[in-house]
């Protein structure tokens, strides 16, 4: 490559994170760049083997509605499907996915070689700017490229150090090199950086594993797929196993916990607080007998075992003894041990909503380097910096989601607002709003956004098209009046005719209870089964909840005005008389970029925001 090559946008890492981003530049016809210090791990799968999860599996849903990959990706190397906490409320229902990890791999090397980015290896040590505007990178070798924004996404590349009891090594990942140097350059900037650490479990082999004595684990014989546009859609229900720790375990675990770097005092960076390390879970909730663990395959017949819940830096043969000591594992091997790995991030309280930079125009933070955790969450800030990332080329309006109408709103919200004091996973119960947020209503909440940022093909429109017809002319027709003979076979009685919707209404009648005429008229051969009964039960999720659904509109509509109040980045806060110490300090540090989110972050009081509020009222005088 010469030295005076230029790119619309340079994409840093070739993870989950930077697929999206490339894929959808790709896509909006810019010329982009993926640097990568290894082109073979472009959409590497390097922890566990599955997408989606609680509150993750909405994520998915949403990358799909923006125009994103990894929903259709993991529709096809999906070897088994399951929507978790149908035992609990509808807004918590999530989809999840074990998948083949060398498929899901496979598939979007394929995708990337389709599309129009170019795939350089090597490693980005420094960044060119010029007025505050990033203009290029320089790699290790020397080489300058030329571009109009950069995208960020070094995952747990950036001095990356790994653990293995009192082994300690610098590394990406597991035989893979660590980035070094671009930290000092956006530190010589005037970003600011900090550690954290996150850890993978052992891989077993799968011929050492006494299955009789453990439990399988199905997925859901009607199977759910999260892209929308997954017309023909069959997978596998390829089996888990679960096995429970013991005491013994837990005693093999305690006597050794001083060779974990985590109790030695070899790291000092935060791990995450929601997957916590087996030693973690031993420690910490000591009034717990055994913890579960889930035995996954990571590839159709792999004989290479993913065991999820026992993430651990423990010695090799610490972590060996420990596992062999639980029924079904006692004569297990290892292929690969578990880990820790600590790595550099940078706040993301100095990024703009829109994924930007506060600082350098033009460069863009996204995945792991803003502190979060998770596939699914790294590829969600992919497609929204790459989104942005065009909108910034082309001058035009960038996306910005709101916490009412996307997790992803949520999640970035969160970030940029609050401090990131660990590893940040996406959660239902992160979301206030998530009646509002199920999985199942995507299209309503997202398709006029993707429509305005145009990132979906005329084929993904025509999909959620026909999905929002069939909502309508089914909530058309559930205003029709039912009589008490057409109701006779249910657990429900009425003693007169009353319309089909406040039937509904009830808890324990339901939509497909309904006389099948009703809906005679509606053409259901527009969509797989799996969509129509999804618009089915999302309508009469709508229904049932429709008062808790007004409440959160109302309140919605008061907070809207708030987010309306923008505020200048140049408020000089110190001298903002009036304003509380930690106020002036907040203020100082996180620069928001509305009333509302200003009075979202943490430590700041009323007080200060009806003091910032008379401030902004004088001003516009």
């Amino acid at each position: 490559m010469k030295q005076n090559t230029s790119f619309d946008v340079i994409i840093v890492g070739g993870g989950h994170a930077g697929v999206e981003a490339a894929l959808v530049c790709s896509f909006k016809g810019l010329r982009v760049c993926i640097v990568t210090m290894d082109p073979q791990a472009v959409g590497r799968m390097s922890c566990n083997p599955a997408v989606g999860g609680l509150a993750k599996g909405q994520l998915v849903r949403e990358i799909d509605l923006l125009g994103g990959a990894m929903a259709t990706v993991a529709d096809q190397a999906g070897i088994q499907f399951k929507v978790l906490n149908r035992s609990k409320g509808r807004s918590v229902w999530s989809p999840r996915a074990q998948v083949d990890k060398r498929l899901y791999e496979r598939t979007v090397v394929e995708k990337i070689k389709k599309s129009s980015a170019f795939v350089l290896t090597g490693e980005v040590v420094d960044l060119k700017i010029k007025h505050n505007r990033v203009v290029g990178v320089v790699l290790r070798s020397g080489e300058i490229i030329s571009c109009s924004s950069c995208i960020l996404t070094c995952g747990t590349f950036l001095s990356g150090v790994i653990h293995i009891g009192e082994r300690k090594a610098s590394a990406g990942r597991l035989g893979e090199t660590p980035a070094e140097g671009l930290t000092t350059s956006l530190v010589s900037l005037g970003f600011r950086s900090s550690r954290l650490k996150t850890g993978t479990p052992p891989r077993l082999n799968k011929k050492t594993i006494d299955w009789s004595k453990t439990k399988e684990e199905l997925g859901d014989k009607n199977p759910t797929p999260f892209s929308l546009s997954s017309l023909s859609f069959s997978p596998p229900n390829v089996p888990c196993h679960s096995i429970r720790t013991n005491t013994r375990c837990h005693d093999v675990i305690k006597k050794n916990a001083f060779s974990s770097p985590m109790f030695s005092g070899d790291i000092d960076a935060v791990g995450p607080r929601y997957c916590p390390s087996i030693e973690d879970k031993v420690f910490r909730f000591g009034h717990h007998n055994s913890h579960h663990l889930f035995l996954e395959p990571e590839w159709s017949n792999s004989d290479q075992i993913y065991v999820n819940g026992f993430s651990t830096s423990l010695p090799e043969k610490t972590q060996l003894a420990a596992l062999r000591s639980i029924q079904g594992l006692k004569n297990v091997e290892f292929l690969r041990p578990g880990y820790a790995i600590e790595y550099d991030f940078f706040p993301p309280s100095q990024l703009k909503s829109t994924l930007e930079s506060k600082d350098v125009s033009g460069l863009f933070f996204s995945g792991q380097i803003n502190g979060t955790s998770g596939y699914e969450e790294a590829a969600a800030q992919g497609l929204v910096a790459g989104i942005n990332a065009c909108a910034f080329v082309s001058g035009l309006e960038p996306l910005v989601l709101r916490r009412d109408d996307s997790y992803i709103g949520v999640m970035i919200d969160d970030l940029i607002t609050k401090d990131t004091l660990e590893p940040y996973r996406m959660f239902t119960s992160r979301a206030e709003y998530r009646l509002l947020l199920r999985y199942s209503n995507t299209d309503v909440r997202l398709f006029q956004k993707s429509k305005m940022i145009n990132t979906l093909t005329k084929q993904r429109q025509d999909h959620i098209v026909k999905r929002l017809a069939l909502r309508d002319s089914v909530l058309s027709a559930v205003k029709a009046s039912v009589s008490p003979d057409q109701v006779s076979h249910t657990k429900t009685t009425i003693n007169q005719k009353m319309p089909l919707v406040e039937l509904i209404k009830r808890p324990e009648f339901s939509i497909f209870d309904a006389p099948k005429d009703k809906f005679s008229h509606i053409d259901l051969k527009e969509l797989p089964r799996w969509s129509s009964d999804e618009v089915f039960f999302d309508v009469e999720s709508q229904i049932k909840y429709e008062g808790y659904i007004k409440r959160h509109l109302t309140e919605i509509d008061k907070i809207n005005s708030s987010e309306k109040t923008v505020i200048s980045k140049d408020i000089d806060y110190s001298s903002m008389s009036g304003l509380s110490l930690e106020g002036k300090e907040k203020f100082s540090l996180v620069r928001p970029e509305t009333l509302g989110q200003a009075s979202r972050i943490a430590g700041i009081t009323p007080s200060d925001i009806s003091v910032l509020l008379v401030y902004l009222r004088r001003k516009q005088c």
